[in-house]
């Protein structure tokens, strides 16, 4: 019997839900996570199936003050995994977490500064690249009627509306999670 095992599994920019539930569902079916790395390559050991609540928070600052920030989470029992494309991987069992569902944030501001930190650290250079490279190069390839030059535009019209949908598929979870935070 193999007592670990590989699954490539992706997940965009605001699904870090997505992640922490994936996790805990490996868990319960008996796979605690190790570690991610490369390519969204998730590895996983066997273990007794266990309910583990797992949590991620965005904060590549975080490694300039590693061990306060360390000492934070661990003071209020959440294990440390790892750090991967700027997230924080933390565990805890769910039996320590005295009934409720408890969070690495203490208020839902706390989640939104993780999320404006996400938006910052991922999305401000989509941006960036987005109004100075490829709505640039739409203009200047549609100037010219070489088919070299047609290709070209192509390419960048199809990055425009990668690009989109990402901005897209980011917007409309943060604005939601924004307009539940400030209804409150």
């Amino acid at each position: 019997m193999n007592n670990t095992k590989t699954e490539i599994k992706f997940f965009s920019i605001p699904e870090w839900k997505k992640e922490e539930n994936y996790l805990r569902g490996q868990h319960k079916n008996g796979w605690e996570f190790v570690s991610v790395s490369g390519f969204c390559l998730y590895r996983f050991r066997r273990c007794e199936p266990k309910d583990v609540i797992y949590q991620l928070d965005y904060n590549p600052d975080s490694l300039s003050n590693k061990n306060e920030y360390l000492q934070m989470f661990s003071d209020c029992g959440w294990e440390y995994l790892q750090n991967y494309v700027g997230y924080s991987y933390f565990r805890k069992p769910a039996s320590e977490m005295n009934g409720t569902e408890e969070e690495i944030f203490c208020d839902d501001a706390s989640r939104l500064d993780m999320m404006k930190r996400v938006f910052a650290g991922r999305m401000t250079p989509l941006l960036i690249i987005f109004f100075l490279i490829i709505i640039p190069q739409i203009i200047i390839q549609s100037q010219f009627n070489t088919l070299i030059n047609h290709y070209i535009m192509v390419l960048f019209c199809v990055l425009f509306v990668m690009y989109l949908g990402l901005f897209i598929a980011f917007a409309i979870p943060f604005w939601k999670y924004y307009k539940s935070v400030h209804k409150k």
